[in-house]
């Protein structure tokens, strides 16, 4: 990927959900004590406004469909339902699996949960309606992290490695990879700073923003295609 514009990002944040909605950027950050719900100024990464989660909760990826909030947790089996204007949990919902990422294709929300598979999950119940294995050169691709959906396919990091998978929905088939190795070095590396994590499109504006836990920085970036 191409480096088109660089922003300050919370070094605070371990970056867990990232997305745009009507043009503004939201955050959800996990870690046991530390998981907030953020809308992001982009300009200085400060938090127009934020929500602390109780103690117990780690969460994970977010998003919003149909005027709600989405964020999972990642051990504790609950996904949250919550009001985007103002942050109030107004339900939540039992999730059998680990909670990792989260984004939708605006009818489903789309889950991982660490491994290589990718679920499908109705907004209004949170029950599964399908899964796919994601598989690359006929192998599964494990790990699957922070997702979000970007003009017909889901793109999603691959915790532990500096690199985007594109993923066809339907065949659970990776089209194509994004190289994010040379994004580290904008910034200097501390014993804190944590993996690639955070993908975030803005239809309106068509950009795409990349970030990582706890990273100093979030970049704006565009795909430079080459063939193998």
């Amino acid at each position: 990927c191409k480096v088109e514009q660089t922003f300050p990002h919370d070094v605070s944040s371990y970056t867990q959900g990232l997305f745009f909605q009507d043009g503004v950027l939201y955050e959800s950050t996990g870690q046991y004590g530390e998981s907030t719900m953020r809308k992001v100024d982009i300009a200085t990464g400060a938090a127009l406004q934020r929500m602390d989660f109780d103690s117990v909760y780690f969460a994970e990826g977010s998003c919003i469909l149909g005027g709600k909030l989405y964020v999972l947790t990642w051990m504790e089996g609950v996904c949250f339902v919550m009001d985007p204007a103002t942050f109030e949990i107004t339900g939540q919902f039992p999730n059998k699996h680990q909670g990792w990422g989260l984004t939708t294709d605006g009818t489903d929300l789309i889950m991982s949960d660490g491994s290589s598979r990718l679920f499908w999950m109705d907004p209004a119940t949170f029950t599964e309606k399908k899964s796919v294995s994601v598989t690359l050169n006929g192998h599964a691709v494990p790990y699957l992290n922070e997702l979000e959906y970007i003009g017909g396919r889901i793109w999603a990091n691959v915790y532990g490695k500096d690199q985007i998978v594109i993923i066809e929905p339907k065949s659970g088939v990776v089209e194509g990879l994004i190289d994010c190795r040379q994004l580290r070095t904008a910034f200097r590396n501390t014993s804190r700073t944590d993996v690639l994590n955070g993908i975030a499109y803005n239809p309106d504006t068509k950009e795409t923003y990349l970030t990582g836990k706890y990273w100093p920085l979030m970049f704006k970036i565009s795909i430079e295609k080459r063939d193998n």
